[in-house]
């Protein structure tokens, strides 16, 4: 009984809360539902759901070490993939999972990323693609999407995989994953 008090009360004192951050939004400020200047995915190919969000590390131990012994999280070894110029450990969070990035050697993507942001920080998102990665790449380049190598090559995951250009993508990185 004295559970169900309490549970009653935290809920109040979070009806309190909550209610705090539902304030409207200032004026100038609005969500935009104008039509989008590219167009939806074609039927050709089909977005599929969040795989995994890429966060570059200077000291893949002490952010590994973070996310098991802190946060509880299942963590993986570290997987060096010198195709990729990284080493990658594989934070499982049961919906999606975050890769934690490391260089290996100077001439690493992830190296010259550190150079900019020395604490280190998110690289990019991976969506997967449903049906045909290859389809969404050609659909994509239709619709002036640039990518950042002429064809998907093989990920970190064994999948074929294509990032897209920042600039075009609202300044993220983006991957696509063939799911």
């Amino acid at each position: 009984m004295r559970l169900v008090v309490k549970a009653a009360a935290l809920a109040a004192g979070a009806t309190g809360l909550f209610s705090r951050v539902q304030t409207p939004v200032a004026a100038g400020r609005s969500f935009s539902t104008s039509p989008s200047q590219h167009q939806a995915s074609s039927p050709v190919w089909k977005l599929g759901r969040l795989n995994h969000v890429a966060i570059a590390v200077p000291d893949l131990e002490k952010a590994s070490s973070f996310y098991r012994d802190v946060l509880g999280a299942q963590v993986s070894e570290a997987v060096p993939l010198p195709e990729h110029g990284v080493s990658v450990v594989f934070v499982n969070l049961g919906n999606t999972k975050m890769e934690l990035l490391h260089p290996l050697g100077s001439d690493s993507p992830i190296a010259g990323f550190l150079q900019k942001n020395k604490a280190g920080g998110m690289h990019h998102v991976c969506i997967e693609v449903v049906d045909n990665i290859n389809a969404a790449v050609m659909d994509l380049k239709k619709q002036k999407i640039r990518s950042l190598s002429d064809e998907a090559k093989i990920g970190a995951h064994g999948k074929p995989v294509i990032f897209l250009h920042p600039k075009d993508c609202g300044g993220v990185l983006v991957e696509l994953e063939q799911a």
